[in-house]
């Protein structure tokens, strides 16, 4: 049996996004020195948004497919002789940032279990 509250569903897809965008942090990072390499990311806020917006038209059911976010090359960055646009510290930022964003998710994931719990034992108090 499955228990799930919308807010567990939702902070499930904050951690995916999170998750995601420290693996292609992590991409960027590792492509510094590829010849031709293009950074690439996603709006964290816009899919998080869009990914509610899913979950909204499921029902708060988490069921179904989660929309996949839309990653794209990132802009405006300097690009070197190489054609490569990776800047370390753009990717340490990002890193720093999606780091953080999963740490709050899980802790925020970690209080809905404990009032969900609370509410189930509320009967043996």
């Amino acid at each position: 049996m499955q228990m799930a509250t919308p807010m567990a569903e939702a902070l499930n897809r904050y951690l995916d996004l999170s998750s995601l965008e420290l693996k292609v942090t992590a991409q960027n990072m590792a492509n510094i020195d590829t010849p031709g390499y293009r950074t690439t990311g996603f709006d964290f806020a816009a899919e998080m948004s869009r990914s509610l917006d899913s979950l909204n038209q499921q029902g708060g059911s988490g069921v179904g497919s989660d929309p996949t976010p839309q990653l794209r090359q990132v802009g405006g960055l300097l690009e070197r002789p190489d054609g490569n646009n990776v800047l370390m510290d753009r990717e340490g930022m990002k890193m720093a940032e999606a780091q953080l964003q999963f740490r709050t998710g899980v802790e925020l994931l970690k209080h809905e279990f404990s009032r969900v719990m609370d509410a189930i034992h509320e009967d043996q108090k």
